[in-house]
């Protein structure tokens, strides 16, 4: 009998409460301080040094998906690939030697590229979570969720994207504060739905 992943015990009750909480606090912080927000965003896709560790804990969690299965702590997130269980021991290698290759080679929108690929792991449990849940309004997740794999995919594989998507948004302050309200709101939503409808999921 295969044993549970970690990803599919994950709870819709605590999950929706911590993502409809970061997604509150996320978006009050750039409502709350617009200019120091944007400066940042500006400056994020050629900020190397996050960049780095962006992409090392994103390469270290893939690692950790892959790890062996017997190694007692390193191996809480190991999970069966299938067909492509076989070259595990590839990855494991692989993905060490890629992190440091990157790391140093690619300095073209580092920050943005290393963002998208944490996107892309944070999506899994996520989904985990939402799956087959008897409630209508978990669809809150995978609405977002699907919307942060496009946009993680598009920030690895075309990350001048993140430059042009903050230039846009913050072209006037009505449209920032819009923005800012749409995610707050959202937010909103989603804890609301945990706290009236998620408990015991």
């Amino acid at each position: 009998m295969t044993q549970m992943h970690l990803y599919e015990g994950l709870p819709l009750f605590g999950t929706g409460i911590v993502l409809g909480l970061a997604l509150i606090a996320k978006h009050a912080l750039l409502l709350v301080k617009p200019a120091e927000s944007q400066a940042f965003l500006k400056t994020f896709p050629r900020n190397d040094k996050l960049g780095q560790v962006l992409l090392g804990f994103g390469m270290l969690w893939f690692w950790l998906l892959v790890a062996p299965p017997d190694k007692g702590v390193l191996s809480f997130l190991s999970m069966d690939l299938g067909e492509f269980d076989k070259i595990k021991n590839v990855l494991r290698i692989a993905v060490p030697i890629s992190i440091v290759l990157v790391g140093l080679s690619v300095k073209e929108f580092l920050a943005v590229r290393a963002l998208g690929l944490v996107g892309l792991m944070v999506a899994a449990p996520l989904f985990g979570a939402a799956f087959q849940k008897p409630v209508e309004s978990r669809l809150l997740i995978p609405i977002y969720v699907y919307g942060l794999v496009i946009a993680s995919l598009y920030f690895v594989g075309m990350p001048y994207l993140f430059r042009d998507l903050v230039t846009w948004a913050s072209a006037s302050a009505s449209r920032w504060r819009n923005l800012c309200l749409a995610g707050l709101t959202y937010g909103v939503a989603v804890l609301a739905c945990a706290l009236l409808f998620w408990k015991g999921y």
